[in-house]
């Protein structure tokens, strides 16, 4: 079941959902829309090692825009900051973002209850495209869990990606190599 509007809202005040910062002219029917953050990152090698850490080098997106390329996958984050408990957030790309060309992520649409953070984008272009700090760039659409959670993704201890940040962060893969 995927939450409405009104019961996005209701969360919001019972706690179990958060988001900062939060415009009620964002609530869609039933999702609310996430907007690009000011930061983008790179990786800085052409091959990525999914056995290493393979660093990045980020940036700030200029007033005038940055010219994203294909062949290219650049890190992104949402200038929101979100919590869900109770709750499995998905985040899609918005339809106006599809028909630039522009997918938001690869593979990681899905969060985990207990999720506390901002979201890294995974972005990848069809064609040349110039995007903007601030622009809206995906949706977060939240569905109701069957069951009590045990352990929620912010008090994992195995959890790779629980530390906040504004900045996007790299993949943590290599970590899953380190047992």
């Amino acid at each position: 079941m995927i939450l409405s509007d009104k019961k996005i809202l209701d969360e919001i005040k019972a706690g179990k959902i958060v988001i900062k910062p939060f415009n009620r002219d964002q609530l869609g029917t039933n999702s609310y829309d996430v907007h690009l953050g000011k930061w983008l990152a790179v990786y800085e090698n052409d091959i990525l090692d999914a056995k290493k850490h393979n660093k990045t080098r980020r940036f700030e997106i200029p007033t005038e825009g940055y010219t994203l390329i294909p062949q290219k996958l650049y890190l992104g984050v949402t200038e929101e900051y979100t919590e869900t408990f109770d709750f499995v957030p998905f985040l899609e790309g918005k339809s106006s973002v599809g028909r630039l060309g522009i997918d938001i992520h690869a593979t990681a649409g899905k969060g985990d209850a207990g999720f506390c953070n901002t979201w890294t984008l995974e972005i990848s272009v069809k064609q040349p495209v110039i995007v903007y700090a601030g622009m809206p760039i995906g949706q977060i659409i939240y569905f109701k869990l069957e069951g009590d959670v045990e352990v929620p993704y912010n008090a994992k201890s195995n959890a790779k990606y629980n530390e906040k940040t504004i900045y996007p962060v790299e993949s943590m893969m290599y970590k899953n190599f380190l047992k």
